[in-house]
């Protein structure tokens, strides 16, 4: 039973290569993926299908222009707490998820507790969701905010 779980759970170079073109490009159809991995169509969609059932990859998304939609300021923030046992982070967690222009945020093992990163229109809307957002979140004691001032690489993976 061990062996078969640990087989299902595993994925070759023909998995590795499906996940590798839809990173690129998560728009290519089933048939332009096996055209392109030298597969099949049918065993590329049921690889495609166990992909997405074991949790290797998780969805599809655009990837949106930040200068069109105005968001092109980044900013990043360290954050300590004032408390750092489980449900102070909890609470801190829940509400952090709710606020849009925050688009990651990592547990840090360091001198602060965590490291947001924001993405707004300018300076101006950053200092209101520092201000008034950020710094009102549960359990804050301190900030501390890096801006980027270019983005040579910006990608989830």
């Amino acid at each position: 039973m061990n062996k078969i779980m640990n087989k299902k759970n595993k994925i070759d170079r023909l998995d590795k290569a499906i996940i590798k073109h839809l990173s690129k490009n998560g728009r290519l159809s089933v048939a332009d993926i096996a055209r392109r991995i030298g597969a099949s169509k049918t065993p590329v969609q049921v690889r495609l299908k166990r992909l997405q059932e074991e949790k290797y990859i998780l969805g599809f998304r655009a990837v949106l222009n930040p200068k069109k939609l105005e968001k092109q300021h980044i900013a990043f923030t360290e954050v300590k707490l004032s408390d750092t046992r489980e449900k102070a982070l909890n609470e801190f967690n829940s509400a952090v998820v709710e606020i849009p222009e925050i688009e990651q945020c990592h547990m840090i093992a360091s001198s602060f507790d965590y490291l947001l990163k924001t993405r707004t229109k300018d300076i101006q809307a950053y200092r209101y969701i520092l201000g008034e957002v950020i710094s009102s979140l549960p359990n804050v004691s301190s900030t501390s905010t890096f801006v980027a001032m270019e983005s040579i690489k910006d990608n989830s993976f």
